[in-house]
């Protein structure tokens, strides 16, 4: 789905009533833009409340900051494409 819409002086955009109610959009949602080269994508973000508790933490992995889950994850996936 292709639609345009039109940026106010202010750098607001409006957006199309069919791109709303495909992802599901209400007033008040929050909306996360991701630009990569010269395209943005957007999408609705979950509210972070609804998801507490819904991801079991591995004992080894509690407490340890976030950086370093990170960085062991991607070094890990790495060996595995090697």
């Amino acid at each position: 789905m292709d639609l345009a819409a039109k940026v106010t002086s202010k750098g607001q955009i409006t957006i199309p009533k069919q791109v709303r109610e495909a992802l599901g959009i209400a007033a008040g949602d929050q909306i996360v833009f991701r630009v990569e080269q010269h395209r943005a994508m957007l999408a609705k973000t979950p509210n972070l409340l609804e998801l507490a508790g819904t991801v079991e933490v591995p004992a080894a992995k509690r407490g340890v900051a976030w950086d370093d889950v990170r960085r062991s994850t991607r070094r890990a996936r790495a060996a595995a494409r090697r």
